[in-house]
């Protein structure tokens, strides 16, 4: 079963640590991150977004993200990204 995360609206330098926190303590579990709600998405967050995708893959974990705003995505595609780079590839059956 794939837990769904809601991630903040602001994804900024104080949002970083305790999304870092936040994500961490749902380690060795399927997760889908819903960005629906994201109106901005900075370096930090990014950072943090992008260290669980290591982690995630590493525990051989599938990681997704679901729903995302428009501005989640855009900001995205300025950092030359997109959802798709957040996420980790299925896991072989």
């Amino acid at each position: 079963m794939t837990a769904r995360f809601s991630l903040p609206a602001r994804l900024d330098l104080p949002a970083a640590t305790p999304l870092a926190q936040d994500l961490l303590a749902r380690r060795c579990d399927a997760l889908t991150l819903a960005a629906d709600d994201v109106t901005l998405l900075g370096t930090p967050g990014l950072q943090v977004l992008l260290a669980a995708r290591r982690t995630w893959e590493a525990d051989g974990q599938r990681l997704a993200v679901s729903s995302s705003s428009p501005a989640f995505e855009e900001q995205l595609v300025v950092f030359g990204l997109s959802a798709s780079d957040l996420e980790t590839q299925p896991l072989e059956p």
